[in-house]
């Protein structure tokens, strides 16, 4: 696990981010399967394996604002192109506190590894567990640098009833640790809606890479 990423990172969630200087640290990947880039106020961490003066070559060469160098669209296509990686979307980066007590729906712990969910989750986190509820899933699983991150999933025909808020802050209430983070596609409105409604505060944007 890369320590520096992973302090990074707690250190945002307690709302202290990397100077706004308009630079860029470069950092190994915390493991094989993480790699990406973490883009907070003027100041942005790429984590990778490939060379930091390829990196940096690169950032300098991109075009447009320097300041949004490392989201620039060509910046990421050179870097999935060199790493062979693919990614889905840049995500709004989302953390919350744990909160006491027990969450006010009822879930039912999702044990079966065969189970679709599960295995999907499996393959981005580690220690996941899965709780459903009628019309909902809650995921629960360490992330990047270990960190702890939840998704919610909530059927069409459940939707309307504020039960994505409630997943989302039973995450709170499950988390093992001090806070919970949480991706949202920035154009998925109802997701960011729901997840600050649920107490969760933007603190960047995220472009992880998926290997194979």
């Amino acid at each position: 696990m890369s320590e520096a990423l992973a302090r990074i990172l707690e250190a945002a969630a307690h709302g202290r981010f990397p100077p706004p200087d308009g630079s860029t640290t470069v950092l190994r990947q915390p493991n094989t399967r993480d790699a990406g880039v973490l883009a907070f106020t003027a100041h942005s961490v790429v984590f990778t394996d490939e060379d930091p003066r390829w990196v940096r070559d690169t950032l300098a060469a991109t075009p447009g604002d320097a300041l949004a160098a490392t989201m620039n669209p060509s910046f990421l296509g050179a870097l999935l192109a060199r790493t062979g990686r693919h990614m889905n979307t840049v995500d709004l980066l989302t953390v919350a506190p744990a909160l006491p007590g027990e969450p006010e729906l009822e879930l039912r712990e999702i044990r079966d590894p065969g189970h679709p969910r599960v295995a999907r989750a499996m393959k981005f986190r580690d220690e996941v567990r899965v709780w459903g509820t009628e019309g909902g899933v809650l995921i629960l699983g360490r992330g990047v640098a270990g960190r702890w991150e939840a998704a919610i999933e909530v059927a069409e025909e459940a939707r309307g009833r504020r039960l994505g808020e409630r997943l989302a802050r039973a995450a709170r209430q499950l988390v093992p640790d001090a806070v919970v983070w949480a991706q949202q596609s920035p154009g998925n409105a109802r997701s960011v809606r729901t997840f600050q409604a649920a107490g969760y505060r933007p603190v960047g944007a995220e472009a992880l890479f998926v290997a194979g």
